[in-house]
């Protein structure tokens, strides 16, 4: 197998895209080559705990409601052409995502982050749900048959707080600064939302290579 680790945050509508796009590519190959890890990082690790209201966030980032509806508008054409679509009415609040991390983290130990990962999406850009509340976690997790009781119990304490800020400043340090970013094989880095095609071409070299090798 070949590790793809992906460096993401939930709430990046570019990681929702990609993922969008690489799962595109991936049924067409039930056989894939993959061994996917999500890994934490932060758009906006400054954000209040309790998040802010989004069109203030937005308007505040871009400079105003034009130049934010302009800079979101390759987002809106993306997210139609991949399938994720997002319901941009609902989303009220931009969260902090720290636990959304943890709770990733922790669905990695029992070998459900990918679902995990795309409940969080869902949460956020479909339902347009708080994905920095507790409770909304706890619910994600119960979700994912993870025991929600204990997930809520651990984000009342710093349990994995420090290995998340580390994770994310471990990928700042490694020269990444915008996510989504794909890492093949712990040696290719791939930035960005890329199309279905070449994750398509992506698979098929590394069949042909291991195929080679065999």
């Amino acid at each position: 197998m070949v590790k793809l680790d992906i460096i993401s945050d939930p709430i990046c509508p570019w990681c929702y895209i990609g993922k969008a796009n690489l799962d595109k590519a991936l049924t067409q190959f039930p056989d894939h080559p993959f061994t996917i890890e999500w890994h934490p990082f932060q758009l906006n690790p400054d954000m209040p705990l309790e998040g802010m209201d989004r069109r203030a966030y937005l308007e505040g980032k871009f400079g105003g409601k034009e130049a934010a509806v302009k800079a979101y508008a390759p987002v809106v054409a993306s997210s139609e052409t991949s399938g994720a679509l997002i319901n941009f009415e609902a989303i009220k609040t931009t969260p902090n995502t720290i636990n959304a991390h943890r709770l990733i983290h922790w669905a990695g130990i029992e070998q459900r982050q990918t679902y995990v990962v795309d409940l969080l999406f869902k949460a956020y850009f479909v339902d347009g749900r708080d994905i920095g509340s507790a409770e909304v976690l706890a619910d994600i997790a119960d979700t994912a048959e993870m025991d929600a009781g204990m997930v809520t119990r651990l984000l009342d304490t710093d349990e994995d707080l420090k290995n998340v800020r580390d994770r994310d400043a471990h990928s700042r340090k490694m020269g990444i600064s915008s996510v989504p970013t794909f890492i093949v094989a712990q040696q290719h880095a791939v930035p960005g939302a890329q199309p279905p095609e070449m994750w398509v071409k992506v698979i098929q070299d590394i069949q042909e290579q291991i195929a080679a090798k065999a």
